[in-house]
């Protein structure tokens, strides 16, 4: 009789888990392109996972969720952070920046930090890296999109408000 019950238990859960979903904020001002059009395949080809990208009108680089923050590259361009539901998420900010070494860049984090959404992870001087990277493009990447366990919509606005815009909003399968 008890096992009976456990039985009907689990699958009135599963029957009616309501799904999680989590809002990723733009972590920067600027234009809103899809990834795809990302000018370097690594981001454009998705392989290292779904994501958008932003043309930043500014240097400012804020968390664009609340988390932990799991990577900051030696180079200093780019940010892993990872949310209390577990989705991973790197912002790199301009393309071809780790030729760079860190110069144009002040962190203002550090690995294991705790960030609130909005709170400034980053400043870079986008005037330096337009003038000795490629692009300063920042793709915003769901490094661990390929596990398949949430679908991830994207905004159709154009015009990103740090802190505010909702860019991706990531939701269980």
């Amino acid at each position: 009789m008890i096992l009976k019950q456990e039985r009907k238990s689990a699958v009135f859960k599963k029957l009616f888990k309501q799904k999680k979903e989590e809002n990723i904020v733009a972590p920067v001002n600027g234009k809103i392109v899809p990834l795809e059009e990302v000018p370097d395949p690594v981001f454009s080809e998705k392989m290292m996972g779904e994501g958008i990208a932003i043309i930043p009108e500014d240097g400012k680089i804020y968390s664009p969720v609340d988390g932990k923050v799991i990577q900051v590259a030696e180079t200093k361009h780019a940010i892993g952070l990872v949310t209390e539901g577990g989705v991973e998420i790197l912002i790199h900010i301009g393309l071809e920046t780790v030729g760079l070494k860190g110069k144009g860049f002040i962190a203002k984090i550090n690995v294991d930090d705790e960030v609130k959404a909005g709170q400034l992870l980053m400043e870079a001087d986008l005037k330096y890296i337009s003038e000795h990277a490629s692009n300063t493009i920042t793709p915003i990447v769901i490094t661990n999109s390929a596990e398949g366990n949430q679908n991830y919509h994207f905004t159709s606005e154009k015009i990103a408000k740090a802190g505010e815009t909702v860019i991706i909003t990531a939701e269980d399968k």
